[in-house]
């Protein structure tokens, strides 16, 4: 008769991953959108302020000031 742990074993050799590169696909998938996510919420934050810059340029430029 098996032991709690032995059974454990067993199990955790049929579920045992034999080709991890699936897994490293997957990680590096996940780790190139976050890095996308910055940078566009990045971008979007400096083109929100560089357009509120030229708008007050542009304001003072017509203003003649």
């Amino acid at each position: 008769m098996l032991r709690v742990n032995e059974y454990a074993a067993i199990v955790a050799r049929f579920f045992a991953i034999k080709d991890r590169r699936g897994v490293t696909a997957i990680e590096y998938g996940l780790i190139a959108s976050l890095i996308a996510v910055a940078i566009i919420a990045g971008v979007r934050l400096v083109g929100t302020n560089l357009s509120a810059v030229f708008n007050s340029v542009a304001g003072q430029i017509s203003s003649g000031s």
